[in-house]
C-alpha cells in the first residue's frame, strides 16, 4: 500500500498588493484593515510593484497574525529565489473584479471574553465586525469577478461561463449557474450556496470543490442547495418548489 496520496482541495488565500516599501506605513494600514475585518489568520499571497526587502517583509505579516505562502511572479522574485519561499506565476488574463450593484451592511458588536480580571476585561472595549451582503441585478459575463470578503452574495441573475462570484458566506444565484462558485471562502465550513439552475464549471465551500465533470448528474440544470455534512463533503440537494 502506498504511503502517499494525492487529494483535491482548493486553498483560498487573499494577495496583498504592496505600493510602497515603507514598513512602517504597510504595519499601520494593514492593523486598521485587520481590525476591521477580523481577518487574522489568513493566508495570503505577496506582490508588489516597488523593489522590497522580502524577509522582513515576511516578518512584518507573521507578526500581525497573517501567513505569507509566496509571491507573485515579478519584482520580487530573486528575493523569493533566495531563501527558497514559493513563487505563483503572475495573472496570464486576470478576471476583471466588477462591484456590485448595492451593498448592505450589518455591523454587531462582539464583547471580549470574560476573565477573572475584571480590569482586563474593562480595558478590551467590544470588538464591531461588520456582515455584508452584496445584491447584484446583472448577469456576471465570461471575464468577471464578483467577491464579497465578508459576507453573503445574491445574484438576480445568472453567470456566465468563464466568470466566477466568491463570498465568504452563502451564495445565492437566481439563475443559471456556469462559471465557478466558491462560498465560505477563508475556511467558512458553514457557507452555503443555493441556485435555480446548475452548470457550474466548478464549485467550492471552504476549499472543499467539484468540478464540473463530478457533478452528480441528477442535480445538473436543477434548483440546487450544496452545503458540506459533518464529514467535509460536498452534499447536492435538488430542491423542490
Amino acid at each position: 500500500m502506498a504511503d502517499i496520496r494525492i487529494t483535491g482541495r482548493m486553498v483560498n488565500f487573499t494577495r496583498l498588493t504592496f505600493d510602497t516599501n515603507d514598513h512602517n506605513a504597510i504595519r499601520q494600514q494593514l492593523t486598521q484593515m485587520l481590525q476591521e475585518t477580523a481577518s487574522h489568520g489568513t493566508l495570503v499571497i505577496i506582490d508588489s510593484t516597488v523593489e522590497q526587502e522580502l524577509i522582513a517583509l515576511i516578518q512584518l505579516l507573521i507578526s500581525l497574525d497573517l501567513q505569507p505562502m509566496g509571491v507573485i511572479d515579478g519584482i520580487l522574485s530573486d528575493e523569493a529565489r533566495a531563501i527558497q519561499f514559493p513563487i505563483l506565476p503572475a495573472d496570464n488574463r486576470p478576471l476583471q473584479r466588477i462591484k456590485a450593484t448595492k451593498e448592505q451592511v450589518v455591523e454587531a458588536e462582539i464583547e471580549p471574553a470574560q476573565t477573572q480580571d475584571a480590569a482586563e476585561v474593562a480595558a478590551k472595549p467590544a470588538r464591531v465586525i461588520s456582515h455584508v451582503t452584496s445584491y447584484h441585478d446583472e448577469i456576471l459575463r465570461t471575464g468577471q469577478c464578483l467577491v464579497q470578503d465578508h459576507g453573503d452574495i445574491i445574484l438576480n441573475a445568472g453567470i456566465n461561463s468563464g466568470s466566477e462570484v466568491i463570498a465568504s458566506g452563502n451564495i445565492h444565484i437566481y439563475g443559471s449557474a456556469r462559471g465557478r462558485v466558491i462560498a465560505g471562502a477563508g475556511g467558512n465550513s458553514a457557507g452555503r450556496i443555493f441556485c435555480h439552475s446548475l452548470e457550474a464549471e466548478l464549485v467550492s465551500i471552504a476549499g472543499t470543490y467539484c468540478v464540473a465533470d463530478d457533478i452528480p448528474q441528477h442535480v445538473l440544470k436543477k434548483s440546487v442547495h450544496i452545503y458540506l455534512n459533518d464529514h467535509q463533503e460536498l452534499v447536492f440537494e435538488v430542491l423542490e418548489f
